[in-house]
């Protein structure tokens, strides 16, 4: 037997364990959602679509509420709700990854942010409709802006949390080398924080598309949130349901995008410290 192969043999069963427990988790959920449908004598759950109907009406060529994979209206929903989600996520990486960076780093930053930080943090994405629709001119800004901020506290605040991690001997120790300020920062805090920085972001991208879908349910003429919101109003049900699943399709795609180019970039990192050392 090839000893080297056995590594990758009990990875590879892993793998194949994990998607097991993953499709059997989601036709569990599935089998339970039909099941509260159709059997149980609750009106709250008799109210619900079932399953087959969702799949019917999302993939039909002709559907019964105009929303389906065949048509061009689903797809510029799609569009609009990646789009805003994206464009916040870039504006809090920009600005939240160097922030945060500064209130780990230096005291008197911290000491001048965290206060305004911790008291912003708390109020909830729907609370900042109202004041967005003042501030921007035009319906879009205002919901890039509801979405940004939640996406920002999220990189800030695990940035932050990832260079106060990193031990104080290494800072002492560049200071006795005479490590300028910029040797401190491109060669121990940005490291240091990486691996909570990309932590940080994928739980931003995904607090982008929770806070999304509620200002697209406020203020929006396109997107996810709006089908969804419109769906309710028009006592579309099934369409509610292609709405939700697609908002979690493509949150997860795009949250898996970020995990797989963080654990790229860690391993280039790695191999360059080994290189290094």
């Amino acid at each position: 037997m090839n000893v080297t192969s056995l590594p990758a043999r009990r990875a590879s069963n892993r793998a194949v364990e994990r998607y097991l427990l993953t499709a059997t988790g989601l036709v569990g959920f599935v089998v339970l959602w039909y099941a509260s449908v159709k059997w149980l004598p609750i009106d709250a759950f008799n109210r619900l679509p079932d399953p087959l109907s969702v799949v019917v009406e999302w993939t039909s060529p002709d559907p019964d509420y105009g929303i389906s994979i065949f048509t061009a209206d689903y797809y510029t929903h799609i569009f609009y709700s990646t789009y805003r989600a994206l464009a916040a996520f870039f504006l809090a990486v920009i600005l939240g990854v160097p922030l945060g960076i500064m209130m780990g780093w230096k005291k008197s930053v911290r000491s001048y942010a965290s206060s305004l930080l911790g008291l912003l943090r708390p109020v909830p994405p729907l609370a900042w409709v109202p004041i967005a629709i003042l501030m921007f001119p035009g319906v879009e800004l205002a919901v890039i802006f509801v979405t940004f901020l939640v996406a920002f506290f999220a990189t800030t605040m695990n940035t932050l949390v990832g260079v106060k991690a990193i031990p104080e001997d290494y800072f002492r120790a560049a200071s006795c080398f005479g490590a300028s300020d910029r040797d401190v920062l491109w060669d121990i805090v940005i490291p240091g924080a990486m691996p909570s920085i990309f932590t940080g972001l994928q739980i931003a991208m995904g607090a982008a598309w929770f806070s999304l879908a509620a200002g697209e349910m406020i203020a929006a003429q396109y997107g996810l949130g709006f089908i969804i919101w419109e769906a309710y109003n028009l006592i579309q049900y099934p369409t509610i349901v292609i709405g939700m699943a697609t908002l979690g399709l493509v949150g997860y795609v795009s949250s898996s995008i970020v995990r797989w180019f963080g654990k790229r970039l860690m391993v280039w990192h790695e191999q360059k410290l080994g290189m290094a050392g």
